[in-house]
């Protein structure tokens, strides 16, 4: 049984709703944390609706934070239980999707994810795993989990645009060549890349703006 992910949301600046991008947050955060992207990001994005879910479990590493899977490495858990952890909010949020899609009258191409650090991870995940394409996915300092199992379970191949930091502390900065790498030999036609220089686990201007032109100009927004 798939649980409910509590949700923030920020309605389209112009009262229509012809869009949405669904912010996935980092470990040990939670919705509200990226839905401040949504100001920024609404005043050239009129018609798209912001949706923020926290992710379904608390976080040990962080009290009032939330976490999608467990992290062994930081909290201690085992490989199998960060790994059952994982399969689980997958069908979390590929329910939260489903449930989105229906509720707001959404169309696959119409939404886009935006993941930081853990959410870029379940981004990357979840979304070429999708039957229906999705509108796009942006990764901001993120990595592609598992990526020598992409090639055989992929289904579809929504655009990607990867944003990471030159100076990274948290998620190293090789993990967006990585990434595109397997996606690219996974057969991406479309996957973009940008360095935030000077940048450590965080998101820099530069890399919101290169975000802000990929959703208008490559999810069709």
């Amino acid at each position: 049984m798939t649980r409910v992910l509590q949700t923030g949301r920020k309605e389209p600046v112009s009262g229509e709703m012809r869009s949405c991008v669904v912010f996935l947050h980092g470990y040990g955060a939670n919705g509200a944390d990226l839905l401040g992207l949504a100001d920024p990001l609404g005043e050239h994005l009129p018609d798209t609706l912001f949706v923020a879910p926290d992710a379904p479990e608390s976080c040990a590493g962080a009290p009032f934070g939330f976490q999608w899977f467990p992290i062994p490495w930081i909290d201690g858990s085992s490989e199998e239980e960060s790994r059952a952890g994982m399969v689980r909010a997958v069908e979390d949020l590929n329910a939260f999707l489903d449930a989105l899609m229906v509720d707001e009258d959404l169309l696959p191409e119409q939404v886009a994810l935006v993941g930081f650090s853990q959410g870029t991870m379940m981004s990357l995940h979840v979304g070429p795993r999708r039957e229906d394409e999705l509108a796009g996915i942006v990764g901001f300092s993120g990595r592609l989990l598992e990526p020598e199992l992409l090639a055989d379970e992929v289904v579809s191949r929504p655009p990607v645009l990867l944003v990471h930091g030159d100076m990274d502390d948290v998620v190293p900065p090789q993990s967006l060549p990585q990434a595109a790498e397997a996606l690219e030999g996974a057969g991406w036609k479309e996957v973009y890349a940008h360095v935030m220089k000077g940048t450590a686990h965080g998101i820099a201007p530069d890399g919101l703006g290169v975000a802000l032109a990929f959703l208008r100009d490559k999810c069709g927004f």
